[in-house]
C-alpha cells in the first residue's frame, strides 16, 4: 500500500591502488572481432541470487542490488481478475519498457489469495498458470521477480457497494467466517485511515493473526501450492531469476490485545508466521530463496510510528531479508511538510533501515516508496522521490558526499511504487457497483502513483521524469561496495535538481562533469572473475559516455571482450538497455568509476588531468 493512509494519520496527529593508465577513443577492428559473446540471462552469470554478508550475492560472489517497481496495483481490482495484466502480451509490453524506460532490473510481482483460492481449499490453477506466464514475461526480459501475496484494508469483501473504500487480499469465503460487523471508517477523509478505525477491518486482520477459522492456515496452504506450482511450471534458468518471496504486505494487528504492543505482537504472533511461511517456501523447493518480510508497517513512519523492525527475532541470517517500505507521511499529508524535500531529507531514515538489516545479520529491500502524482501534494512529488532515491544510493547527503564517501553504506535495493499501464485507462466497478465505475488514476481508492500510462498510440509512456528513473546503479559489484552517488540532474518543472555537484576542489572532474549527469562507484575487489556492472540509463548513449577509472579512461566505451577493462554491453533480454562492465580481477584492491555524459570528446588531456584527481581523491578520502 502505498501509504496514503499516512496522510489522513498525519491529518488526525493534527486535528486530534592503481593500474596502469589507458585511454581508448572506442572500439576498433580487432575489439570487434574478439568480442566475447555474454550469455542472455537473467544477469551475466545467469544464476540465482542468495544473501551473504548482508548482501545479494550471485553466483561469481558478486553484490547485486536490485532496482525496479511494484508490478502492479491492478492486481488490487477486479477488472483483470486480480491479475497485473490482462494478458501476456502487456504483460511482455510492460517488461520491455520497464527495463529500457525505467531501467529496472526486478519487480515486486502481486499476487492475490482471493483469485488463488476463490473457494476454501480449492487453489484455482488456472489463475495460478495466468499469473506465471505473466511473470515469465519478465523473467524472459532478464528481470528477477519476488512475488507477493497483497493485501490491503484485508479484503474487498468486508466493503459494501456504497462504501467510499475498498480493499484486498483475502477471499469471500474467509470474510464470511468472521461474522464482522458492518464496515464504517467513520470520520475518513482517505482510506490508509480504515487500517485504525474500521471496525471490520481490524476485527478480520485480528482473525487472520490469531488463526481463528484456521484462516492461516489455509493461507499458508495456498502459498505453498502457489510456489509449488510457479516452480513446476518455470524452467531452471526462469526460476534462477526468482528471488524469493514476499509474505504478506504490510501486516498489522488491527486490534492489540490487553497488555501488548506493537513489538510484541511482532515477536508472538508475525515473527512465528513468518517462520511457518519459511517452512512451506521449504516444502515447496524453494529452499534455497530467502523470504522476504515485512515488520509492522507503521515501524518507521515519520508522523505514526510503533515500536518493531522485527527486534525480537534474532539473527535472520540468510533465509530471511529485511523488507520494509517507506512513505514520506508528512509530505503526502500536506500539512506537516511545507515545501518541497530537500538534499539528505531521507539519508537517516533509509540509514535505519541499513542498521537494522545489519543488525539482524541481513540484506534490506524497501519494496515500496513513491509519493502521489495527482492531488494536493502532487507537487512535491519531484524532489521528495529524488531524495528517496538519494537515500537508496546512499547514506550522505550531497552537500557532504565528496568530503565522507567512506560513510556511504551499501547501495539499498528498492522497487517503486508502481507500473501500471493502465493508469488512467481503467473500468473498474468499485465493489462490484456498477454506478461505481472507477477509470482515473490508479482505480484505487482515488490514489495516482504509477509512474507510466499507455498513450493514445497504446505505447508505453513515462509519467515522471526519465532522468529521475532511469538510473546509473551498480547491479552486480565484483566485491565490496565503498561508495556511491548518483547526480540525476532531475527536474521539478524547470528547474534543474542538482544537490551532489562536483566540488571546486577536483577543477578537471568538474569541466569533465559539466552540467551532465554522473555517477561515481567505489569497491574494493574480492578476486571474483566477472566484471562489476553498472546500468546504464538511455540518457547515457554509449558514443558519448565518458568513463575515468583507476583501470583506465575510455570516450565511447567499446564492445565487450573477456580481456576488456571498460566495456558497455546490452542488459539482458533484448529490451535495448544497456550496462557498463568494469573488469577488475584482482584481490583486496580499492577501485573507483567516474561515468558522465557531460562532455562531448574530451581531450586525452583532461582524461587523464580527471583520473589524477580521482585517484587522489579516492585515496585520501576511502582508502
Amino acid at each position: 500500500m502505498p501509504n496514503i493512509r499516512a496522510r489522513l494519520l498525519a491529518v488526525l496527529v493534527v486535528l486530534c591502488g592503481l593500474c596502469g593508465f589507458l585511454t581508448v577513443a572506442g572500439p576498433t577492428a580487432a575489439t570487434a572481432a574478439t568480442a566475447a559473446t555474454i550469455p542472455d540471462s537473467l544477469s551475466f552469470d545467469g544464476t540465482a541470487l542468495t544473501v551473504s554478508g548482508g548482501r545479494f550475492v550471485d553466483g561469481n560472489g558478486r553484490e547485486v542490488v536490485l532496482r525496479g517497481y511494484n508490478v502492479s496495483g491492478e492486481t488490487k481490482l477486479a477488472e483483470n481478475k486480480g491479475l497485473p495484466f490482462a494478458s501476456v502480451a502487456d504483460a511482455r509490453k510492460s517488461a520491455t519498457a520497464l527495463r529500457a524506460l525505467g531501467g529496472g532490473n526486478s519487480v515486486r510481482f502481486l499476487l492475490s489469495w482471493a483469485y488463488a483460492e476463490p473457494a476454501r481449499g480449492q487453489v484455482d490453477t488456472a489463475y495460478l498458470a495466468a499469473a506465471t506466464d505473466q511473470m515469465r514475461a519478465f523473467l524472459d526480459a532478464g528481470i528477477r521477480v519476488y512475488p507477493d501475496f497483497h493485501q490491503d484494508l484485508y479484503s474487498r469483501w468486508l466493503f459494501n457497494a456504497g462504501s467510499w473504500y475498498t480493499g484486498d487480499g483475502a477471499p469471500k469465503w474467509a470474510v464470511d467466517l468472521g461474522g464482522y460487523p458492518n464496515e464504517s471508517c467513520g470520520i475518513c477523509l482517505l482510506w490508509g485511515q480504515n487500517i485504525t478505525q474500521n471496525g471490520a477491518v481490524k476485527a478480520a486482520q485480528h482473525d487472520f493473526w490469531h488463526n481463528d477459522h484456521g484462516l492461516q492456515d489455509s493461507f499458508l496452504a495456498t502459498a505453498q501450492q502457489t510456489m509449488t506450482y510457479v516452480k513446476a511450471n518455470l524452467t531452471a534458468e526462469e526460476f534462477a531469476g526468482v528471488l524469493g518471496f514476499d509474505p504478506y504486505n504490510e501486516p498489522y494487528a488491527g486490534a492489540y490485545d490487553s497488555g501488548q504492543t506493537s513489538r510484541t505482537w511482532e515477536r508472538d504472533l508475525l515473527w512465528p508466521f513468518y517462520v511457518r511461511f519459511r517452512a512451506r517456501m521449504d516444502a515447496a523447493g524453494w529452499a534455497d530463496k530467502p523470504a522476504l518480510v515485512e515488520p509492522n508497517l507503521f515501524w518507521n513512519g515519520n508522523v505514526s510510528k510503533e515500536e518493531g523492525g522485527l527486534l525480537d527475532a534474532g539473527a535472520l541470517g540468510s533465509r530471511y531479508v529485511f523488507n520494509t517500505h517507506f512513505y514520506d507521511q508528512k509530505a503526502i499529508s500536506g500539512i506537516l511538510m511545507w515545501g518541497n524535500a530537500a538534499d539528505g531529507q531521507y539519508v537517516g531514515d533509509l540509514g535505519t533501515v541499513r542498521d537494522r538489516a545489519s543488525t539482524a545479520g541481513t540484506t534490506a529491500i524497501v519494496s515500496e516508496f513513491g509519493h502521489p502524482l495527482n492531488g494536493n501534494t502532487a507537487g512535491k512529488a519531484p524532489t521528495v522521490l529524488k531524495a528517496m532515491y538519494q537515500g537508496l544510493d546512499s547514506r550522505v547527503k550531497g552537500a557532504n558526499w565528496w568530503t565522507a564517501p567512506a560513510t556511504s553504506g551499501p547501495v539499498l535495493s528498492g522497487s517503486q511504487w508502481q507500473w501500471d499501464i493502465y493508469n488512467g485507462r481503467h473500468h473498474e466497478l468499485m465493489n462490484d457497483n456498477p454506478d461505481k465505475v472507477r477509470t482515473t488514476g490508479d482505480a484505487w481508492n482515488d490514489e495516482d502513483l504509477s509512474a507510466v500510462r499507455l498513450d493514445d498510440g497504446g505505447a508505453v509512456a513515462l509519467r515522471q521524469d526519465a532522468r529521475l528513473l532511469d538510473r546509473i546503479y551498480p547491479s552486480a559489484t565484483s566485491g565490496t561496495t565503498v561508495a556511491f552517488t548518483y547526480e540525476d540532474r532531475s527536474r521539478d518543472g524547470s528547474t534543474t535538481l542538482t544537490w551532489n555537484p562536483v566540488p571546486s576542489s577536483l577543477p578537471n572532474t568538474r569541466q569533465l562533469v559539466g552540467s551532465g549527469q554522473y555517477g561515481l562507484l567505489v569497491w574494493r575487489s574480492n578476486g571474483g572473475t566477472a566484471p562489476t556492472e553498472l546500468h546504464l540509463p538511455a540518457s547515457f548513449p554509449t558514443a558519448t559516455t565518458t568513463v575515468v577509472s583507476d583501470l583506465g579512461t575510455v570516450y565511447a566505451p567499446p564492445a565487450y571482450t573477456t580481456t576488456s577493462k571498460i566495456a558497455a554491453a546490452a542488459e539482458p533480454g533484448g529490451t535495448g538497455s544497456r550496462r557498463l562492465l568494469l573488469g577488475a580481477q584482482d584481490s583486496g584492491v580499492l577501485h573507483y568509476a567516474l561515468v558522465t555524459n557531460g562532455a562531448a570528446a574530451p581531450s586525452a588531456t583532461l582524461l587523464a588531468a580527471a583520473r589524477t584527481e580521482l585517484s587522489a581523491w579516492a585515496a585520501q578520502k576511502t582508502g
